[in-house]
Protein backbone atom coordinates (compact mmCIF):
# COMPACT_ATOMS: atom_id res chain seq x y z
CA UNK A 1 0.00 0.00 0.00
CA UNK A 2 1.11 3.32 -0.65
CA UNK A 3 2.31 4.91 2.56
CA UNK A 4 2.89 8.86 2.40
CA UNK A 5 3.43 9.33 6.72
CA UNK A 6 2.74 12.77 8.01
CA UNK A 7 5.48 13.98 11.00
CA UNK A 8 2.57 12.72 13.67
CA UNK A 9 2.37 9.31 11.90
CA UNK A 10 -0.54 9.47 10.38
CA UNK A 11 -1.28 8.22 6.83
CA UNK A 12 -1.70 11.17 4.52
CA UNK A 13 -4.24 9.82 2.04
CA UNK A 14 -5.74 13.40 0.33
CA UNK A 15 -2.92 12.51 -2.75
CA UNK A 16 -4.50 9.00 -3.28
CA UNK A 17 -7.79 10.27 -2.97
CA UNK A 18 -6.96 12.91 -5.86
CA UNK A 19 -5.79 10.40 -8.20
CA UNK A 20 -8.99 8.58 -7.68
CA UNK A 21 -11.44 11.42 -8.19
CA UNK A 22 -9.33 12.16 -11.68
CA UNK A 23 -9.46 8.50 -12.57
CA UNK A 24 -12.67 8.15 -12.05
CA UNK A 25 -13.66 11.34 -13.55
CA UNK A 26 -11.64 10.94 -16.35
CA UNK A 27 -13.32 7.27 -17.36
CA UNK A 28 -16.69 9.86 -17.03
CA UNK A 29 -15.75 11.71 -19.19
CA UNK A 30 -14.41 9.50 -21.89
CA UNK A 31 -17.02 7.29 -22.05
CA UNK A 32 -19.80 9.86 -22.08
CA UNK A 33 -18.19 12.13 -24.63
CA UNK A 34 -16.94 9.05 -26.85
CA UNK A 35 -20.77 7.96 -26.48
CA UNK A 36 -22.14 11.15 -28.44
CA UNK A 37 -19.39 10.97 -30.93
CA UNK A 38 -16.63 13.30 -29.68
CA UNK A 39 -13.44 11.54 -30.95
CA UNK A 40 -11.36 14.00 -28.51
CA UNK A 41 -12.50 15.06 -25.33
CA UNK A 42 -9.16 16.64 -24.11
CA UNK A 43 -10.28 20.02 -23.33
CA UNK A 44 -13.17 18.71 -21.56
CA UNK A 45 -10.30 16.34 -19.48
CA UNK A 46 -8.21 19.09 -19.12
CA UNK A 47 -11.41 20.87 -17.36
CA UNK A 48 -12.04 18.39 -15.70
CA UNK A 49 -8.48 18.02 -13.86
CA UNK A 50 -8.78 21.88 -12.96
CA UNK A 51 -12.05 21.86 -11.73
CA UNK A 52 -11.16 19.09 -9.45
CA UNK A 53 -9.67 18.89 -6.16
CA UNK A 54 -10.07 16.70 -2.82
CA UNK A 55 -11.37 19.14 -0.75
CA UNK A 56 -15.38 20.25 -1.85
CA UNK A 57 -15.05 23.40 -1.12
CA UNK A 58 -12.16 24.17 -2.76
CA UNK A 59 -13.68 22.23 -6.22
CA UNK A 60 -16.66 24.50 -5.91
CA UNK A 61 -14.58 27.32 -5.50
CA UNK A 62 -12.69 25.97 -8.74
CA UNK A 63 -15.65 25.45 -10.47
CA UNK A 64 -17.65 28.69 -10.30
CA UNK A 65 -14.12 30.37 -11.24
CA UNK A 66 -13.96 28.83 -14.14
CA UNK A 67 -17.33 28.85 -15.52
CA UNK A 68 -17.27 32.57 -14.81
CA UNK A 69 -14.33 32.97 -16.73
CA UNK A 70 -15.61 30.85 -19.57
CA UNK A 71 -18.50 32.24 -19.74
CA UNK A 72 -16.70 36.13 -20.30
CA UNK A 73 -14.64 34.68 -22.98
CA UNK A 74 -17.41 32.81 -24.94
CA UNK A 75 -19.24 36.23 -24.90
CA UNK A 76 -16.23 38.21 -25.61
CA UNK A 77 -15.03 35.50 -28.83
CA UNK A 78 -18.72 35.75 -29.61
CA UNK A 79 -19.05 39.58 -29.44
CA UNK A 80 -15.65 40.35 -31.44
CA UNK A 81 -16.85 37.49 -34.66
CA UNK A 82 -19.98 39.47 -34.93
CA UNK A 83 -18.13 42.60 -34.72
CA UNK A 84 -14.90 41.92 -37.00
CA UNK A 85 -15.93 38.94 -38.61
CA UNK A 86 -13.27 36.50 -39.33
CA UNK A 87 -10.53 39.01 -39.50
CA UNK A 88 -6.50 37.51 -37.96
CA UNK A 89 -6.58 41.22 -36.05
CA UNK A 90 -9.22 40.61 -34.81
CA UNK A 91 -7.89 37.85 -32.61
CA UNK A 92 -5.03 39.88 -30.59
CA UNK A 93 -7.65 42.87 -29.71
CA UNK A 94 -10.11 40.12 -28.55
CA UNK A 95 -7.57 38.82 -26.24
CA UNK A 96 -6.31 42.01 -24.95
CA UNK A 97 -10.01 43.40 -23.97
CA UNK A 98 -10.89 39.86 -22.55
CA UNK A 99 -7.71 40.20 -20.27
CA UNK A 100 -8.81 43.70 -19.23
CA UNK A 101 -13.12 42.64 -18.65
CA UNK A 102 -11.51 39.64 -16.51
CA UNK A 103 -9.39 41.50 -14.96
CA UNK A 104 -10.82 44.76 -14.15
CA UNK A 105 -14.70 44.21 -14.35
CA UNK A 106 -15.25 40.76 -13.46
CA UNK A 107 -12.45 40.42 -10.83
CA UNK A 108 -12.58 36.85 -10.28
CA UNK A 109 -8.37 36.11 -10.01
CA UNK A 110 -8.60 32.52 -9.75
CA UNK A 111 -8.44 31.21 -13.05
CA UNK A 112 -8.68 34.63 -14.93
CA UNK A 113 -6.44 33.32 -17.67
CA UNK A 114 -9.50 30.87 -18.72
CA UNK A 115 -11.10 33.85 -20.37
CA UNK A 116 -8.68 34.87 -23.21
CA UNK A 117 -8.04 31.39 -23.51
CA UNK A 118 -11.63 30.78 -24.34
CA UNK A 119 -11.64 33.93 -26.39
CA UNK A 120 -9.21 32.41 -28.26
CA UNK A 121 -10.89 28.82 -28.77
CA UNK A 122 -13.75 31.05 -30.06
CA UNK A 123 -12.62 33.18 -32.37
CA UNK A 124 -9.22 30.83 -33.02
CA UNK A 125 -11.94 27.67 -34.74
CA UNK A 126 -13.78 30.78 -36.54
CA UNK A 127 -10.38 32.07 -38.07
CA UNK A 128 -9.17 28.60 -39.04
CA UNK A 129 -12.81 26.99 -40.34
CA UNK A 130 -14.28 27.62 -44.28
CA UNK A 131 -16.90 29.62 -42.52
CA UNK A 132 -18.18 31.43 -39.17
CA UNK A 133 -20.82 29.51 -38.90
CA UNK A 134 -18.58 26.14 -39.12
CA UNK A 135 -16.11 28.36 -36.67
CA UNK A 136 -18.76 29.40 -34.02
CA UNK A 137 -20.13 25.82 -33.78
CA UNK A 138 -16.79 24.19 -33.27
CA UNK A 139 -15.68 26.72 -30.35
CA UNK A 140 -18.88 26.28 -28.64
CA UNK A 141 -18.90 22.72 -28.52
CA UNK A 142 -14.90 23.19 -27.08
CA UNK A 143 -16.26 25.88 -24.60
CA UNK A 144 -19.13 22.82 -23.95
CA UNK A 145 -16.70 20.65 -22.99
CA UNK A 146 -14.90 22.43 -21.01
CA UNK A 147 -18.06 23.43 -18.73
CA UNK A 148 -18.97 19.34 -18.78
CA UNK A 149 -15.38 18.65 -17.67
CA UNK A 150 -15.84 21.11 -14.57
CA UNK A 151 -19.09 20.08 -13.92
CA UNK A 152 -17.89 16.32 -13.76
CA UNK A 153 -14.69 17.26 -11.74
CA UNK A 154 -16.28 18.86 -9.40
CA UNK A 155 -19.39 16.26 -9.09
CA UNK A 156 -16.78 13.47 -8.63
CA UNK A 157 -15.29 15.41 -5.85
CA UNK A 158 -18.22 16.39 -4.10
CA UNK A 159 -19.52 12.75 -4.03
CA UNK A 160 -16.00 11.52 -3.20
CA UNK A 161 -15.66 13.77 -0.04
CA UNK A 162 -19.40 12.06 0.74
CA UNK A 163 -18.21 8.72 0.51
CA UNK A 164 -14.74 9.40 1.93
CA UNK A 165 -13.88 11.72 4.29
CA UNK A 166 -10.48 12.79 5.03
CA UNK A 167 -10.04 15.20 7.22
CA UNK A 168 -6.37 17.16 6.99
CA UNK A 169 -3.78 16.44 8.81
CA UNK A 170 -2.15 18.59 11.76
CA UNK A 171 0.61 19.26 9.47
CA UNK A 172 -1.67 20.17 6.62
CA UNK A 173 -3.29 22.36 9.30
CA UNK A 174 0.00 24.08 10.39
CA UNK A 175 1.12 24.55 6.87
CA UNK A 176 -2.31 26.51 5.78
CA UNK A 177 -1.88 28.94 9.06
CA UNK A 178 1.30 29.97 8.21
Amino acid sequence: MLRSPTSNGRLDLVGLRFAINVALATTIVWNVLQAVGDKNPIWAIASMIAASDPDPGEARRMFRCRLVNVSVGSAAGLAFLLLGGREQWILPLALATTVLISSYVVRIKTMWRQAPITAAVVIASAITSESSAIGIQQGLHKVAEVVFGCLVGVTVSLVMSRLWLIRPSIDQKAGAQT
